[in-house]
């Protein structure tokens, strides 16, 4: 049974993955256990989510730039 459901999750993920990779990018980025660690606590207390991290950091990125005298 196991077997099977290995089978069709292979098809679908095949059949999927074009779709898949022009709706959604994935960073495979490391970082440092410890404060990766502290990130997830943060997220946990509070509730976010690592894609609203990311949306947040990259707005605020984009201000702090835009304040910046080129």
């Amino acid at each position: 049974m196991e077997n099977n459901r290995k089978v069709k999750d292979k098809r679908y993920e095949d059949k999927h993955k074009a779709e898949r990779k022009a709706k959604c990018m994935v960073w495979g980025t490391s970082v440092p256990r410890e404060k990766a660690e502290e990130i997830n606590e943060f997220l946990k207390r509070y509730g976010f989510t690592k894609v609203q991290l990311i949306e947040e950091g990259y707005k605020a990125l984009q201000e702090q730039c835009l304040q910046k005298p080129e």
